[in-house]
Parts: structure tokens; sequence; C-alpha cells
């Protein structure tokens, strides 16, 4: 096919044109995945210091319990994925919402039972409800994905699937605009019970957005019949679990190196920047942790955009790059100038690749089988999640103490050096690796 007559902007504008005559399913989606990242990243990014303050634990307890947290989101999303495969988006998203909605309710007043202490009332009161939160969200965001499936066409899924991803990272941003004045006046607590009334709204809008009768718009879509899903054989199940592939396998868990940066997201950067930056940036620390999710919001749908018909292998090796090195900047010392030149960098560098590789695991995934395979794709990030939060606390007590002589630029470098492992073995392993995805994302 001659390609000299189209226009290069209108093959940039044209997805986005499709997307906004979506069916109103797919806006209450998106609705209620912007308000849960404003909910998530909104808390996740004071969970640390609210262990800390409110409940009295150590750094390093503080990022067992956040990388606890996190880390048992991604392995709810493991067992709980196939939710909406088996329901319906509808129910499972409401399902999920509600279950989150408990959860905010018990963690933001927790601390009104009893004193704070390791074991104490406020401690299992806060845990509980991050309890009933990582049941949430492991039903929630395969669900979301699965809705993307559902409403959009061939035309519209790679950018269906990026403003997903964006949305939720403009509502990541928004924290660093509406905590400070909230957590100064009335302190994290009352910040979560915020963040408590706005997953209310988020699960109005799919209760109003979405029909009940969740009829899939694909005809070509139909799902597994009733029958089919009550019906579970472990044999066959394990004969056809993705892991049994040696490539798909490599590639999802090769990932982990690089995905440490994201958890450092939470679990180090809010207390770096609170304790290596004083006045005005330590002050506003919600604002500059929180850049990131403002940035994707722009760069995945634009980037999604201009690399659609790119190979998706080279896409996650110059990705993971742009990601990684920026890291080194850190380790150059404190300097809000290498702060922000971090945060946009390794965002340009997420954009590249992370939106690319949930829609590749979800085009993957057998008619009826999204939810399952997100779930499952999502593992390795459960690990990353978990693994990350075991030593982030120890190197934060000693690199990036609250009180004492701090060396936060050895503390970067070894985290860079981490973060490049990932773009290096995939590197390595493009012979090996780069026909098998092409004739998957192919198909």
């Amino acid at each position: 096919m001659d390609d000299r007559g189209k226009n290069p902007v209108r093959e940039i504008v044209e997805p986005f044109i499709t997307l906004t005559r979506s069916p109103r399913e797919l806006w209450g989606v998106n609705i209620s995945y912007f308000l849960e990242g404003l909910c998530y990243f909104g808390i996740l990014t004071l969970l640390a210091i609210f262990f800390n303050d409110h409940v009295k634990l150590n750094d390093q307890q503080a990022g067992w319990i956040v990388g606890a947290f996190t880390g048992g989101i991604t392995l709810a999303m493991f067992f709980l994925g196939e939710t909406a495969d088996r329901l319906g988006v509808r129910k499972a998203l409401i399902i999920s919402l509600s279950l989150m909605l408990m959860g905010r309710l018990i963690l933001s007043n927790s601390v009104l039972f009893g004193k704070p202490g390791l074991w104490s009332g406020v401690f299992f009161t806060s845990t509980l409800g991050l309890f009933f939160v990582i049941l949430g969200y492991g039903i929630y965001q395969p669900a979301a994905y699965s809705a993307v499936r559902r409403y959009t066409d061939e035309k519209s899924a790679a950018i269906g699937y990026a403003m997903l991803y964006a949305v939720m990272n403009l509502g990541g941003f928004l924290p660093g605009l509406i905590s400070p004045p909230v957590r100064h006046r009335f302190g994290i607590p009352g910040v979560f019970r915020l963040y408590t009334v706005f997953t209310l709204v988020g699960l109005l809008s799919v209760l109003l957005l979405i029909r009940k009768s969740d009829k899939p718009i694909k005809k070509n879509e139909q799902g597994p019949s009733p029958k089919e899903r009550k019906k579970f054989k472990l044999k066959k199940w394990l004969k056809e679990h993705p892991l049994r592939d040696a490539r798909f396998s490599f590639f999802i868990f090769i990932l982990i190196p690089v995905q440490t940066l994201f958890a450092h997201q939470w679990l180090t950067l809010p207390m770096y920047v609170d304790r290596a930056f004083p006045g005005f940036v330590s002050r506003n620390m919600e604002f500059f942790v929180n850049l990131n999710p403002l940035l994707i919001f722009f760069l995945a749908p634009f980037v999604a955009s201009i690399t659609s018909r790119a190979n998706v292998y080279k896409m996650m090796i110059i990705g993971t790059v742009v990601m990684a090195l920026p890291t080194f900047l850190l380790a150059l010392g404190p300097n809000v100038v290498f702060l922000i030149s971090y945060i946009l960098l390794m965002s340009i560098g997420e954009a590249m690749w992370q939106p690319r590789f949930l829609q590749v695991i979800a085009e993957l995934a057998p008619e009826g089988k999204t939810g399952q395979y997100m779930g499952i794709g999502q593992f390795p990030w459960f690990l990353t999640k978990l693994i990350t939060s075991l030593y982030s606390g120890y190197f934060l007590s000693k690199f990036c103490p609250q009180e004492g002589p701090q060396n936060t630029q050895l503390l970067w470098l070894i985290y860079g050096l981490i973060a490049m492992i990932s773009p290096v073995a995939l590197f390595l392993a493009k012979k090996w690796m780069g026909d098998k995805l092409e004739k998957r994302n192919a198909n």
C-alpha cells in the first residue's frame, strides 16, 4: 500500500477522534480510573509517612507494610483477575470499588482506635483497611482493561489503552495540588478521608454510566458461555498457562530491575524529597513526587500515536534505557534541577514502553480470558514491589536518615545500576526474543 498520500497529522489525530465517539461505558471506566488514580497515588505517597508518624513504625517496618500493600494488590490481580470475565465488567467494577471504599473508610479513621505502635489497635485497623483495598484493586485494574478491550475497535484500541493509563496518571498528579493544604490543616488522616469521598464518586460513575446489560460491543467477542465459566480444569489451566512459554516468562520477569524505579516512587522518593530538600521543596513534597503522573498523562497517548507501528521489542529496549539512565542524575547529589530532570526523562521512558507492554498482554489473551492474562502478566510486578520493599527502608535509614549524615549519591547510584540490568538483558536477548514477539503481536 502506498503511504505517500497519508497526512501524518491526521494519522496522529484520527485515533483520538475515534475515541471521543466511544460508548458511554468507556467514559464511565475512564472517569472512575481517573478518580482511582487520584486516590491510589495520593494515599500511596503518604502511606509510609503515615505509618512513621501516626502508627509509630520505623523506616524498615513502614517500608514492609507499604511493600506488602502494593505487592498484595498485584498478587490479588493474579487470583482475582478473572472476576470481570466471569461476572461482567459492570459487576466487577462495582464490587471492587465498594471494597476499596470500605477499606479507605477504615484506614482514614484508624487513628481513632487506641494508642499507636506495632501490633496496636491503630496498626491492626489501618492494615485491615489496606486489606480491603487490596482485594478491591485486585479486581479493579484487570476489569478496567477488559472494558477497554470490549468497548474499543481496531482503530481506537491502542489509544484506548494509552488513554486509560494516561487518565490514571492525570489523577495521580492532582494529589500534588490537593494534598499539601489539606495535610497541613487536617493531617494525613484528613487527606485519606477526602480520598474516601472521591472513591464514592468513582463508584457512582460506574453505576450511572455502565449499562446493566453489559453486552459486548464487538460482535466477534462474546466471551465464554455461563456453563464454560463455571468449569475449571486444573490440568488444562496449567497446560495453557502463559508462564510455560520461556520467552514470555523472560520478557515479563526481566523487567523487574527497571520496575524497581516505579516502587521507589513511593518507597523512597517521598522520604528522600522530604529529608534531603529543606524549605519549599520539602513542604510541597507531594507536588514534586507526583509530577510523573502529570507528565505521563500528556506523554502516554502522544507517544502511543507516533509509535503505534514501531517494533514492540525495540520500544521496550529504548524505553527502559531512557527510563533507567536518568537515575544517575540523582547520584550527583540533592539538586532540584536534577530532581525535575530525572522525573521528566524517566517519565518519557515510561511512556515509551509501559502502556505498550500492557496492551501486548491484553491482546495476547484468548477471547474471554483478558482478565486472567492481565493478572498473570502483573505477577512480576508483585515480586518487584515485594523485593524492593525488603531493602528500601534499610537503604533509607543508612543513606538518607531523618536525622544525621546522608549519602544520597550512593543510594541512587546503586538504584541506577539495578535499573540498567533490564535494558542490557533485553538487548542481549534481542535475537532470541525478537521474532517470537513480532509473530505474537501480528497475530
